[in-house]
């Protein structure tokens, strides 16, 4: 039952923390050394070619700081356990996300659009200064679903599969997705590994977390909205998940949005029920209901192990 305790206590660690300051999460200090890594190796007058195989050599580079848990993980069990903890109470984000998406709620309840949009942008990264109520309502609910499996139960299930080791791997992998993932002209061509390799990592959790939100919303329309739209969203991975949410929960998501200052036409997905503000708060029990179920599979799992 070792698995099944450290996930539980760095669950635990991480609702009654949350993530720890931005000074001191790993995650920052992985950041300033992948932009270190892209200072290098980017050069936007190479081939298209070239500029692949930069960004190859770049997502091995960065991604070898992931191993070093091999090498520092101590040999006696109680420390070690204590050791999984932390790395994976460091890879998970689920009351940062919830406490996110809350503030959001708060200052709609207030009817301060201003601190929603401020809010929002926290959790998106489309452009937020001229979204309506609706707009934030939308946004909010969508990034509770999709980062729900990016930074909760993806890092789960890596670190079920592969230990520390996965759980890192797969939340370095996400981070450099979010930094080289963007195809426009700068990094198109250099962030195609980091792209195609969180794609890969993200292919199974993504549907898992898919496949339990419709089990625990109205399942009927999750997955008719899953089978009939998730090809029409641009991410493969996030395409199953958000569809299959937003149907769960019976909520028309999607939609027109801005992003570097041009409105990209979105597709409409999910329910036919235009969302309120307490749809926000529907979305986060969605996620918490989704880790408890991931908690008591596991535990049955490693029970029976």
């Amino acid at each position: 039952m070792n698995l099944t305790i450290s996930i539980l206590l760095a669950v635990a660690i991480d609702f009654w923390l949350g993530e720890p300051r931005n000074a001191y999460h790993p995650l920052v200090m992985f950041g300033k050394w992948a932009a270190a890594i892209e200072k290098r190796l980017l050069d936007s007058r190479q081939s298209a070619f070239r500029q692949r195989i930069s960004g190859g050599v770049a997502v091995l580079l960065v991604l070898l700081p992931c191993l070093l848990w091999l090498l520092i993980l101590p040999g006696w069990p109680l420390l070690q356990t204590a050791v999984e903890v932390l790395i994976l109470y460091f890879c998970i984000a689920a009351r940062s996300l919830q406490q996110h998406a809350l503030a959001v709620h708060a200052a709609l309840m207030e009817a301060d659009l201003p601190l929603a949009r401020q809010q929002v942008g926290r959790i998106v990264s489309r452009q937020t200064k001229a979204m309506t109520e609706a707009d934030v309502r939308r946004a909010a609910i969508e990034s509770v679903l999709e980062n729900g499996a990016d930074a909760v139960f993806a890092p789960l299930f890596w670190f079920v599969v592969l230990g520390p080791f996965g759980a890192l791997l797969y939340r370095f992998s996400n981070t450099l997705d979010a930094m080289w993932g963007y195809k426009n002209q700068r990094y198109l061509y250099f962030g195609w590994a980091a792209a195609r390799f969180d794609d890969l990592l993200n292919w199974l959790p993504a549907r898992l977390t898919a496949l339990s939100y419709a089990l625990l919303g109205n399942t009927a329309q999750a997955v008719k909205s899953w089978r009939t739209q998730a090809h029409l969203l641009d991410s493969p991975n996030g395409g199953p998940v958000m569809t299959a949410g937003g149907g769960a929960l019976m909520l028309q998501l999607g939609g027109p949005a801005c992003y570097h200052g041009q409105i990209k036409q979105k597709p409409w997905f999910g329910g036919l029920q235009a969302p309120e503000n307490d749809d926000i708060k529907r979305a986060c029990k969605l996620m918490c209901r989704t880790l408890l179920l991931w908690l008591i599979l596991i535990g049955l799992g490693d029970s029976l192990a």
